[in-house]
């Protein structure tokens, strides 16, 4: 594979499993140095790290909580400290929380501030950490979800709107970063076969395939191949965009 991301350093939040592995992985394959983030699977984000590093690529596992908006700029000083740059921002980590309606009695509403700090302010302290230290010409990239352009069924109201924000902040946000030539995009995947879509898939209604023009899940290997063209010297007139990856389910 071609070393087009050679001397590159790439953050990835939520690196530890998943879809976020696979970015992580992606990369790593491409040539570019990595730094995981991960909340509570440390021994899943250092066996992450350590096959980064068979890849020959030098990588670093770093306990961050992208709930707690304050974490951001140690997460990315810790960054700058160990690889001396940061050139490709990727915000992965994400909580999905859906199933109940918001007319529900028993609908979680602690649970769902939480998922709004994580999808949201989490992703917005960590671009607002990373964008005076990024290089210019770097990449910020966030992974929304086709809820945030069409919601197909009830009960994920929140959900897709903490995605829908992100795709705000980011066309805000290659205005303010495009003189620098620093491209922000978000990547909105369909369904994949993760953890986080385990956790949600029973609550997807029985004709939820029906609605894509290609009726199966998503790789995460699919997605983490456009991330990375994204991320790659190929897409630098690409900002502002969102860039769907989800079967046709917006189409």
């Amino acid at each position: 594979m071609s070393k087009r991301l050679a001397g590159k350093v790439a953050l990835i939040t939520g690196g530890s499993r998943g879809l976020g592995a696979a970015i992580a992985t992606t990369l790593a394959e491409q040539g570019a140095d990595v730094a995981i983030t991960y909340v509570a699977s440390a021994q899943k984000a250092a066996a992450v790290a350590v096959a980064l590093e068979a890849k020959g690529v030098r990588a670093l596992a770093i306990r961050s909580d992208q709930g707690d908006p304050s974490s951001a700029k140690p997460l990315v000083d810790q960054v700058i400290s160990h690889f001396g740059r940061l050139d490709i921002l990727v915000n992965n980590a994400a909580l999905a929380i859906q199933g109940k309606r918001i007319d529900d009695p028993q609908i979680d509403n602690a649970a769902l501030d939480q998922q709004w700090r994580v999808n949201v302010l989490g992703v917005v302290a960590t671009i607002r950490a990373a964008a005076p230290v990024i290089t210019d010409g770097g990449r910020i990239i966030s992974v929304g979800s086709g809820l945030g352009t069409r919601v197909g069924f009830a009960g994920t109201t929140d959900y897709a709107a903490s995605k829908a924000a992100i795709v705000g902040y980011a066309k805000g946000a290659a205005r303010d970063l495009g003189p620098r030539n620093i491209t922000v995009n978000v990547v909105q995947p369909g369904v994949m076969a993760t953890d986080m879509a385990a956790g949600s898939a029973d609550k997807l209604p029985p004709s939820f395939m029906d609605t894509h023009a290609i009726g199966r899940f998503a790789t995460v290997e699919e997605v983490a191949a456009v991330i990375a063209f994204i991320a790659g010297p190929d897409a630098g007139y690409m900002t502002g965009s969102v860039v769907d990856v989800n079967g046709g389910f917006t189409a």
